[in-house]
């Protein structure tokens, strides 16, 4: 699977006090930790994305970075930050 230019959504969640390892996967996203509570709004809050994104008929990487902030503002997703990864 090539992953070259490819955007995807990553949720960090650092609220966890039980040990217990949460990662979840799908279309556009990757997230991770986080206790129940919080791991579970992100998954919420990403999968209105991927409607919201489903919607307008687009893939995320067929979006503007206006477009990105604009849905995300939407479905209550903040601290929304662009970061470019490069394979090493």
């Amino acid at each position: 699977m090539k992953y070259k230019n490819k955007r995807w959504l990553l949720g960090l969640g650092f609220d966890s006090e039980d040990n217990h390892i949460r990662i979840t996967r799908g279309d556009n996203f990757y997230l991770t930790g986080g206790s129940k509570n919080t791991h579970e709004s992100m998954r919420e809050r990403v999968m209105r994305f991927n409607e919201a994104l489903k919607k307008k008929g687009k893939q995320l990487d067929d979006v503007t970075d206006k477009e990105i902030d604009d849905i995300a503002h939407k479905v209550g997703l903040r601290n929304v930050r662009k970061i470019k990864l490069t394979r090493l």
